[in-house]
């Protein structure tokens, strides 16, 4: 006869035996140690179900974010959670030794322009691309960028022939360590780096994703703006 697995014990969440003090370090320990476990960033009720009712999330981050400061690492919000990312400045070094590349190393630089004009003028169909860039988006293009997971088919639009739009996915959320779209570069960040100017908008000559160092850095820079950490996923 086949023994009966053990049940699981339950987790005690509240903590109630133990001194405030330790209550709260034990909280912080369980939500990193979810955050660090998980291949992908963790939503907010998924950290709730491994503290007590009335803990307060956002000061526990904090809090584990404080501690790591310093860390060649860090806790940064992306796609509608938390995760663990490597802080920019390690980047090359991780590079080294790995052969990670860049973020955008596996898109070509038309590739990023148009993935660069459905981020922020979403949802948005392939003629209406094609007007505003002065050049059409193919369909290797489409392809490309949704093999790589950065964008998705979105409503159809009103249009005659109804064609799908396309929208950006919580992967290039998670790429570009991004916590949501309005953590998108403002226009007046991209035009410090020298990316986006309203005469280039105006003329279809967005110059984002040109090969050469230079290039490629002002724009990795200007989209880790918005968090102090760049994942290594691309």
């Amino acid at each position: 006869m086949a023994r009966r697995p053990k049940a699981e014990i339950a987790l005690d969440r509240e903590l109630t035996d133990l001194p405030p003090e330790l209550r709260w370090r034990e909280w912080m320990g369980r939500v990193e140690a979810v955050i660090f476990a998980a291949p992908a960033p963790v939503p907010r009720d998924v950290l709730a179900q491994v503290v007590g009712r009335d803990c307060a999330l956002d000061l526990v981050i904090a809090d584990i974010r404080e501690e790591l400061r310093g860390r060649p690492y860090d806790l940064v919000a992306v796609a509608g959670g938390w995760h663990h990312r490597t802080r920019s400045a390690f980047a090359p070094a991780i590079r080294t030794v790995s052969g990670v590349p860049q973020p955008t190393a596996g898109l070509s630089s038309t590739e990023i322009l148009f993935l660069s004009g459905i981020a922020y003028l979403q949802p948005i169909t392939r003629g209406e691309l094609g007007k505003v860039f002065g050049k059409e988006m193919s369909r290797d293009t489409v392809a490309a960028l949704k093999r790589a997971g950065v964008i998705a088919p979105g409503p159809r639009s009103p249009e005659p022939g109804a064609p799908y739009t396309y929208v950006t996915t919580e992967k290039f959320l998670s790429v570009f360590g991004l916590a949501s779209l309005r953590d998108l570069p403002d226009i007046e960040k991209l035009e410090d780096a020298g990316l986006l100017t309203k005469d280039n908008l105006l003329a279809a000559e967005i110059p984002i994703g040109i090969e050469g160092e230079e290039d490629e850095e002002a724009s990795q820079d200007a989209l880790d703006e918005p968090n102090a950490a760049n994942g290594l996923e691309f």
